[in-house]
């Protein structure tokens, strides 16, 4: 069976949890023609369809993912065209066609960060596309040497972050008071922090907790991992400019394998398998610099929208309403101005 069909992931139905919780997603992807496990085709409409499941989805931040390119024009350019592409549908959602959530009101795009000063360009150019929604830049630096897991589409080389060429790109947000998605490994999270420590005015955003591995040489170390992505961890939130995205634990590099299952996870399954993570995470960065995200539709490969969220919902079911605020909404709302 394939992991990734809607009829897979409607054999597990449940009642949403606090459905009138605010929520905004501060992290999914829009995309199309994509050779993709999850779907080839992810724009405005399926996303909607998934946030109408039950949750009251009130706004959400897009992600970079590397869709509509410009393919002509200069290379450090190119990125701006994926910028172009959400604003319009940002545009068609702010029409109140597609439903209540206002789908992209934040936009994160890319650059190649390695180009030192000259992106300065690039993220002008990403200013002057977003419309008012631009908020800042990913560059993901996922890379292990193990061969089955997966380093980033783009290919980065070892210790990116420590790499003087791209610290002097990732240097030049601060002056357009852009933000920096922080997408890394959890070995490559002490890096993450040396980066922090050395740019203390630079907004960081911890991605999917630094995916803490259970593929290739990490399979069958659950538990060597955890203690070790702890530490890590308890080091990055010591650097207050870092906030956390509590989410993306779904996604294959983990290793919990409920793709491969006759059914898809219940939320009550998925919060037992996150649990060590979620509440870790929020013990060390507090609800002040937390936020719940779906990471769609990447983690759509293990579960579906509305139980995931009811995964979130159930961990959080002893917090007060103030932290639940801010853990589901407004924690997001403040990093990404919206």
């Amino acid at each position: 069976m394939v992991a990734t069909t809607q009829d897979w992931l409607e054999l597990v139905q449940e009642e949403t949890l606090e459905p009138d919780l605010p929520i905004c997603d501060p992290h999914h992807h829009l995309w199309d023609h994509r050779d993709s496990q999850v779907e080839p085709r992810y724009l405005l409409e399926e996303y909607v369809a998934d946030t109408e499941t039950g949750h009251n989805i009130v706004s959400s931040v897009f992600i970079k993912c590397g869709c509509a390119y410009r393919a002509e024009g200069p290379e450090i350019m190119r990125p701006v065209g994926e910028t172009e592409f959400v604003v319009g549908q940002a545009a068609l959602s702010a029409s109140g066609k597609y439903g209540k959530t206002r789908v992209a009101a934040g936009i994160i795009g890319s650059v190649d960060f390695t180009q030192g000063a000259e992106v300065a360009a690039a993220l002008e150019g990403h200013i002057q596309a977003g419309g008012g929604r631009f908020r800042g830049i990913r560059l993901g630096v996922t890379w292990d040497a193990s061969p089955e897991v997966p380093n980033n589409r783009t290919s980065p080389k070892p210790h990116l972050f420590l790499d003087a060429a791209y610290r002097e790109g990732v240097a030049q947000l601060s002056k357009y008071d852009l933000s920096m998605e922080g997408w890394c490994y959890h070995p490559q999270i002490p890096e993450l922090a040396d980066l922090a420590r050395a740019m203390p005015n630079l907004r960081i955003v911890f991605n999917h907790l630094g995916a803490p591995l259970g593929l290739g040489s990490y399979a069958g170390r659950r538990d060597e991992v955890l203690e070790d992505w702890k530490k890590s961890v308890a080091d990055l939130a010591a650097c207050d400019n870092v906030v956390a995205k509590l989410g993306g634990l779904n996604m294959l590099y983990l290793g919990f394998g409920w793709h491969e299952q006759d059914r898809p996870p219940t939320s009550e399954a998925l919060a037992e398998a996150t649990r060590p993570y979620l509440e870790y995470a929020i013990e060390k960065f507090g609800p002040d610099r937390c936020m719940f995200e779906s990471n769609y539709p990447v983690d759509k490969v293990s579960c579906g929208y509305n139980v995931l969220w009811n995964s979130f919902k159930r961990l959080t079911a002893d917090y007060s309403a103030d932290e639940k605020r801010k853990l589901y909404h407004d924690t997001a709302t403040a990093v990404y101005r919206l």
